[in-house]
């Protein structure tokens, strides 16, 4: 699993920290000035890496420091999870959870229910050890 996060609205060591107790799970967190900057070539890589998901965590609606990179962030998270439903992976590998007032907790609670759905998705072909 990888999670994607905009470093202007996350510090690495609270999300390093929430990270560290979703338990039997790796899960490589990578910062992003923002969002948006994430691109497609680098989310088909963490599939061709073996994670059976990927997240995207956003900053605040309307709070975006780079003014739209949370919605750049969602439609390319969108043509990734048409790629993978079109190499036979599935949908539902793909994940955009946007901060509200419940901050980091809010986050890792959505990320922990993302987990369990993917979980529960067939196999990739990639690997069917990793998550």
């Amino acid at each position: 699993m990888y999670v994607f996060y905009c470093s202007n609205s996350i510090e690495p060591e609270q999300m390093a920290s929430g990270i560290s107790k979703l338990d039997g799970v790796t899960v490589k967190t990578i910062s992003l000035p923002c969002s948006g900057k994430i691109d497609v070539p680098y989310l088909v890589k963490a599939f061709e890496t073996g994670a059976d998901g990927a997240v995207i965590v956003t900053c605040k609606q309307n709070e975006c420091q780079h003014l739209e990179g949370n919605l750049r962030a969602n439609k390319r998270a969108e043509a990734v999870e048409s790629l993978l439903e079109e190499i036979g992976m599935g949908k539902g590998r793909m994940a955009v959870i946007m901060l509200k007032e419940g901050g980091v907790e809010q986050a890792l609670g959505e990320i922990r229910d993302f987990l369990d759905k993917v979980r529960n998705l067939p196999q990739s072909k990639s690997s069917a050890t990793h998550v």
